[in-house]
């Protein structure tokens, strides 16, 4: 009895490593050669391939009865695609849906799913059949054009391309993510693909600007407009591009029902981004106006319908058309990008493909399915040649045929004779001479009834054989009908024009150019009949990126923020000039114990750096605060820039597009801040470039500390720090060296316990005063240079009103602080033609000119500039550029204010 081996010497070691390698390789290829990606030649995926060619199998041409779905599914599966069916389903859908392929191949009869993103129905209550443009994808497929291959049982075989008598891959586009790799084709045009064909046909060394003249772009079925093409000509040329894509939309004016029949402006969208679930796209357009990215929008409703898409827009009156247009580009799917990777399997390989590639590609193998094609015609033409010959000869010697057969013991009998060419021995000399046959011949008759018989050959009667066996079964099959004049003179014709075919089709073999005309010639047809106009515009001069600046005005704003951080911007002709102890008007709306904490101007092209308590630094557009009215609260900065909860912004810089994106400006300029506890700190703009989302670091803040203050300076300032007790002092900027972002600075100040910085100057202009406001509204301005007493006009004393000191000091009296005056909140630098903004931390707000406001001495308290109510003081004072001699208005929240008394102009100083 043999030994059974035990299981030890079954096991087969493996390399688990190599193991692994082969089988992911395995299962990748298999993903991408029999599942994701299209074939260059016929576009198609497998299981897309296997839906067409099943339901022409059902017989489901384009003239018959719709079957159910389901059947075609289940026909798929059971014979080519042993894969879920869903997948199957899927593909089939998505071949009807006519807003996803720009030339339909299967015709769907049923709930196919919709633009809004509704899911299709189940596939036993859908019927289709296929479409004539997909019959163009399978003509010729019956004439051994291309190569079958088994089905995965091996009972069956199917086609492995088909014939595709128009380019599918560019006409419908394709997309799929297999393993490390993905393809995304758009759609395009079938008029303009045939035309730039045909011209590759024409030249097969056409550039790629000829070629796209013919086809300029994709072509996408739900239309829209393609937004600038340099991103397709970079994908026509390598494979790989971006194309960007814009809805559709024009203004029209709509009339409100029930209204008093003044027509309101809206925005209407007929077409948008192919891909875009227009469903989504309205809630996202909703979401955009709600979160303020989008202004001007007061209504938004979608009526579309059976005749077209139509998603109206209605504008408040105050908006500009353009400018919500292009806010709605930005930030809602009305723009969206179509990234082109064009990836197809050429040979059973994957392969990036430029526009002419694939038309090359195309173009090969139309080229091959001619020459097939050619050659099977003229097989079968041939074959058709040669029994019509054997018919010709049967009639010519129609007597001696039918001799044969009626004297043939049966039908297999009468077949070997004719093949032959024998005939009885009995028939007389008369008929033999009417026939033309000789008295004997050495051929033995089959099947014979007589003894002998002669040959019938035009050959002199050889006894080679006279038909062949196909000729000899047509004329066994042959029709009495067809003995009579009129049909035998048919079969002549035919004849004739058989021999002439076969010339044709033989020409075709021996002729490549006439292989590629028949090529561009089948192609103008197909056209003919599919081709429609484009229905995707383009926009030669758009661009990619969207850039709201250059639609709106860069004008001057006033931007505020107050403590707890909501931050608006509002136009400043809202505002007009108002002298020195006016009352104000209603402004800032505020929230309880909310005041305004800053306030400055800048134009709506700006950049502004926000400097935090913390020491961080984030930078937004100016155009992109959210803008308000006088009275408006504004918005939450921390919805704008991400800052963190227990910090708050403390200074802005307002720097010009120009200014911010050259980098010699950046270089040779610095951002020179101060805190509370008397650092100072001067860094590079050109680190601040670039922040983060989350903000980046600007100055190392120990706790305790506060950044107070930052400004813009050139390397040659000089910088003058002010304490809440009236003290400042001036020293040079070169005095601190440039550090980077994450230092924490040097001491500008020498401060005594319990004071603390309330601002800081950067000197840089001649004549510039320094303003200083104390709490409870008294104020005057101080010159930085004094002239020398006595002297001539212009002649400058070199003891200055703020003498320069080296850093670290005590400094010099700026303003005599007492109970009445209160500490120090403001010091800034100032001319006689600058306007101030004084905001209170009730939220009143009023506009001066700083000539209104008189020049006094370091020690002195100033004069009353705003008398405020009880409990109130002043929160902020900014600084405000006028370029212009126009009025403009005031920003208060209580309109009570008590104005101030001409004797509060006398200064108030010590004996």
């Amino acid at each position: 009895m043999a030994e059974i081996p035990d299981s030890a010497s079954r096991i087969i070691p493996i390399n688990i490593e190599e193991e692994m390698k082969s089988s992911y390789i395995d299962y990748s290829m298999s993903v991408i050669v029999s599942r994701a990606l299209p074939d260059v030649r016929d576009g198609l995926k497998p299981v897309q391939r296997r839906v067409l060619y099943g339901m022409q199998e059902l017989g489901l041409a384009a003239g018959r009865a719709h079957k159910k779905s389901a059947r075609i599914v289940g026909e798929v599966l059971g014979k080519y695609h042993p894969h879920g069916d869903q997948s199957v389903y899927d593909a089939l859908v998505r071949m009807a849906q006519d807003f996803n392929v720009r030339g339909p191949l299967v015709d769907g009869q049923g709930n196919f799913g919709s633009i809004d993103g509704d899911s299709a129905a189940a596939m036993r209550y859908t019927e289709a059949r296929l479409t004539r443009l997909s019959e163009e994808l399978l003509r010729d497929l019956d004439k051994e054009t291309v190569d079958y291959t088994p089905n995965f049982d091996g009972s069956l075989n199917e086609p492995s391309v088909l014939p595709a008598a128009l380019p599918n891959l560019l006409l419908n586009g394709a997309s799929g993510i297999a393993v490390g790799m993905a393809t995304n084709i758009p759609p395009h045009n079938l008029g303009e693909l045939v035309d730039g064909i045909v011209a590759y046909i024409e030249d097969p060394e056409v550039e790629l600007d000829v070629l796209m003249e013919h086809i300029p772009a994709p072509d996408f079925p739900t239309g829209g407009v393609i937004y600038g093409v340099g991103g397709v000509r970079e994908a026509y040329r390598t494979g790989r591009g971006r194309v960007v894509m814009r809805a559709k939309m024009h203004e029209e004016e709509i009339k409100r029902r029930g209204g008093d029949g003044v027509g309101r402006e809206a925005l209407v969208v007929t077409e948008i981004p192919y891909q875009v679930n227009k469903s989504t796209l309205i809630e996202k357009i909703a979401h955009a106006v709600r979160d303020k990215k989008v202004d001007g929008i007061a209504d938004l409703r979608d009526e579309s319908d059976r005749d077209g898409m139509r998603i109206v827009m209605e504008l408040r009156r105050d908006a500009v058309p353009e400018v919500t247009k292009n806010q709605l580009f930005k930030y809602t799917q009305l723009q969206q990008t179509f990234g082109m990777n064009m990836i197809a399997l050429v040979g059973g390989r994957p392969k990036t493909l430029g526009l002419k590639d694939m038309i090359r590609h195309y173009v090969d193998h139309r080229h091959e399915i001619v020459v097939r094609r050619t050659e099977f015609e003229l097989r079968k033409a041939e074959e058709r040649a040669h029994i019509l010959e054997g018919l010709t000869i049967a009639l010519d010697h129609l007597d001696a045929v039918i001799s044969i057969i009626r004297h043939s013991a049966d039908t297999d009998a009468a077949k070997v004779n004719l093949m032959r060419g024998v005939y009885p021995q009995r028939l007389s000399a008369e008929q033999r001479d009417r026939l033309g046959l000789p008295e004997r011949s050495p051929v033995e008759i089959t099947g014979e009834r007589e003894a002998t018989g002669y040959a019938l050959s035009r050959e002199d009667f050889t006894p080679q054989p006279w038909l062949s066996s196909a000729q000899a079964d047509a004329i066994l099959a042959l029709r009495l009908s067809r003995l009579t004049g009129l049909e035998r003179d048919k079969i002549a014709a035919e004849y004739r024009d058989i021999l002439q075919e076969v010339e044709r089709l033989q020409a075709i073999l021996a002729s490549r150019d006439l292989r590629m005309q028949i090529i561009a010639d089948e192609l103008r047809e197909v056209a003919e009949k599919y081709a429609d106009p484009r229905r995707t515009e383009i926009d030669i001069m758009g661009g990619g990126d969207i850039d709201l600046e250059d639609l709106i005005e860069d004008e001057h704003v006033v931007v505020t923020i107050t403590n707890q951080g909501l931050i608006k911007r509002t136009a400043i002709d809202e505002y007009r000039s108002q002298n020195r102890g006016g009352t104000g008007h209603r402004g800032t709306g505020t929230r309880d114990e909310d005041f305004v904490e800053h306030l400055f101007t800048a134009g709506a092209h700006d950049y502004l750096l926000f400097f935090t308590d913390h020491g961080q630094c984030y930078w937004l557009r100016v155009y992109n605060v959210p803008e308000g009215s006088r009275t408006a609260k504004g918005r939450s900065i921390r919805n704008l820039i991400q800052i963190d909860a227990e910090d708050r912004v403390r200074a802005v810089i307002a720097l010009k597009k120009e200014d911010f994106r050259d980098d010699d400006f950046l270089e040779n300029h610095f951002v020179t801040m101060a805190t509370k506890q008397g650092l100072v700190k001067k860094t590079a703009l050109s680190a601040f470039k670039r922040p983060l989302v989350t903000g980046i670091i600007a100055i190392d803040i120990v706790d305790g500390d506060q950044l107070i203050e930052a400004h813009l300076t050139d390397g040659g300032t000089e910088i003058l720090l002010g304490s809440s007790e009236g003290q400042a002092i001036r020293f040079h900027e070169s005095d601190v060296r440039s550090m980077g972002r994450k230092s924490r600075g040097v001491r500008g100040m020498k401060l005594p316990d319990g004071e603390q910085i309330v601002g800081m100057i950067a000197v840089r202009r001649d004549g510039a005063q320094v303003l200083t406001i104390s709490q409870n509204g008294f104020g005057k301005r101080t010159p930085v240079e004094t002239l020398k007493e006595g002297g001539e006009d212009g002649e400058t004393n070199s003891n200055y009103t703020f003498r320069l000191q080296s850093r670290g000091g005590k400094g010099v009296l700026a303003q005599k602080t007492t109970a009445k005056t209160g500490p120090l909140v403001a010091l800034k630098s100032v001319l006689d033609d600058d306007q101030l903004m004084i905001a209170t931390e009730a939220g009143i707000m009023i506009r001066m000119a700083v000539s209104d406001i008189s020049t006094y001495g370091r020690n002195t308290q100033g004069v009353r500039i705003l008398r405020l109510k009880d409990h109130d003081a002043i929160a902020d004072v900014a600084r405000v550029v006028i370029e212009d001699e126009e009025d403009v208005a005031i920003l208060a929240t209580d309109g009570d204010a008590v104005p101030t008394e001409a004797a509060d102009d006398a200064p108030e100083a010590d004996e």
